[in-house]
């Protein structure tokens, strides 16, 4: 293999060596933020189930108190 050869087998071995590491970072990086989106997706489905039964639980009385007047 010539100079040359070697060279150019090299440098695209360095380029995806960066290219590889970039890779990593950017997955760890998607990883963290789907981690913290269904952090919070599972904190806003557990409001809505309160707001839920908060709601459901004021048209009882709502209705309780209708029946008895």
């Amino acid at each position: 293999m010539e100079d040359a050869d070697l060279n150019a087998l090299t440098a695209k071995i360095d380029q995806l060596i960066r290219l590889a590491e970039r890779l990593r970072t950017e997955n760890h990086q998607l990883r963290s933020s789907e981690r913290q989106w269904r952090e919070e997706r599972a904190r806003l489905i557990e409001q809505n189930e309160l707001a839920r039964h908060t709601v459901e639980s004021m048209i009882s009385r709502l209705k309780a108190l209708e029946q008895d007047s």
